[in-house]
């Protein structure tokens, strides 16, 4: 092994050993610790991953590392799709995501499916802008992941940060998970330049199915354009899920790894959203339908990034850990009258994709909070 791969090793936070052993041992799960924390629970089903014959030929030839593989895989490629298949172990035409993403044909019309073996892919993934109608096709978002260790400080702003970063329209995601290796330890709120984003999603149309993202401050850079988050597990402490586009997240678990606050004692000490709505004429905000938030803290719902911000939370379950008033204005109090930074309504009778009804928050003249139409 190289020095390079061993450092890589070294600085790998102890839940990640965890994903080491699940690959070794099917029947230790690397997420189960992490997925009790959050309550109450709400039913969560994740996409079936599938196990395939321990017996595979590749090239003509049995090899031990490539056994996972189904017998006739990679299918070959249609009028409509094409296969990029991954794997560390040299069973594929590639070893590293970028290097199939660096593959497809730029503008390609066709759906050009990126298959990534189990494993851990230590690299900074990039799909730029000219390389749309991408599919990352994971084995499971606790078997396969892409991770990286960037920082703000390292390089130049939390927006370059990302493990992963995509540009181009009609992304999907399926099965994986992203990951920034910052958190152990977890940074201390609001250490500056310790920010890191596992992903950001800044194309148009996307979706992600069964997904996860594990960071600590800003781990989802949910950027620009449409997006939909199905049935996907994101981790984070301060500002999670930050951005200006306009996204739905469906049956989600939401897990706060803020710092734990004393019985009695309620210190913010992190928030789910920061949305970064411009104005009244843009057509953004957060919509969280039948999720779910949990983890440790004592934590907002959301803080007012922009003077416009907008979040929707309906049908989802809450642990104790929010605070009572729910969000935070950003230290500007005209926000709370300008801003729409957080609506909640846990009765909201039509929820529909990009359309919500919603109710606005303001605060009374004795500071209690309130929702009013």
């Amino acid at each position: 092994m190289s020095a390079k791969a061993i450092s890589l090793y070294c600085c790998v936070p102890a839940a990640f050993l965890l994903f080491f052993a699940h690959l070794n041992n099917p029947t230790t799960s690397f997420l189960r610790a992490l997925l009790d924390l959050a309550t109450p629970l709400l039913p969560f089903n994740f996409l079936t991953v599938h196990y395939f014959s321990n017996y595979h030929r590749h090239r003509g030839s049995y090899d031990p590392l490539c056994d996972d593989f189904p017998p006739d895989f990679p299918p070959p490629n249609t009028a409509a799709t094409s296969i990029f298949c991954v794997d560390p172990n040299g069973c594929c035409d590639f070893t590293t995501v970028q290097s199939a993403v660096d593959a497809v044909p730029r503008s390609s019309q066709k759906r050009n499916v990126v298959w990534i073996n189990k494993g851990i892919y230590f690299e900074k993934v990039t799909v730029p802008a000219t390389k749309p109608n991408i599919t990352f096709q994971g084995q499971g978002f606790d078997l396969t992941a892409i991770m990286w260790n960037d920082t703000a400080n390292s390089s130049h702003g939390t927006f370059y940060s990302a493990s992963v970063s995509v540009f181009a329209a009609g992304f999907v995601a399926k099965n994986i998970s992203f990951i920034v290796t910052n958190v152990a330890p977890i940074p201390r709120p609001g250490d500056v330049g310790a920010q890191a984003v596992a992903l950001r999603i800044g194309g148009d149309q996307a979706a992600f199915w069964g997904c996860g993202f594990f960071g600590a401050q800003d781990t989802l850079h949910d950027d620009r354009g449409r997006h939909y988050f199905k049935e996907c597990f994101i981790q984070g402490s301060i500002d999670f899920i930050f951005g200006d586009a306009r996204s739905l997240y469906e049956n989600c678990r939401l897990i706060s790894i803020a710092d734990p606050v004393p019985a009695g004692v309620r210190s913010i000490t992190g928030s789910v959203t920061a949305h970064a709505r411009e104005s009244n004429q843009e057509n953004t905000g957060y919509s969280f339908v039948n999720c779910s938030i949990g983890g440790t803290g004592w934590i907002w719902l959301g803080r007012a990034w922009r003077p416009y911000s907008r979040v929707v939370f309906a049908y989802t379950s809450m642990s104790n850990i929010i605070a009572s008033d729910g969000w935070n204005d950003w230290n500007d109090p005209s926000r709370d009258q300008y801003a729409s930074p957080l609506f909640y309504d846990f009765h909201c009778q039509e929820c529909v994709l990009w359309r919500v009804q919603v109710y606005r928050r303001w605060r009374t003249p004795g500071g209690q909070s309130a929702v009013r139409s």
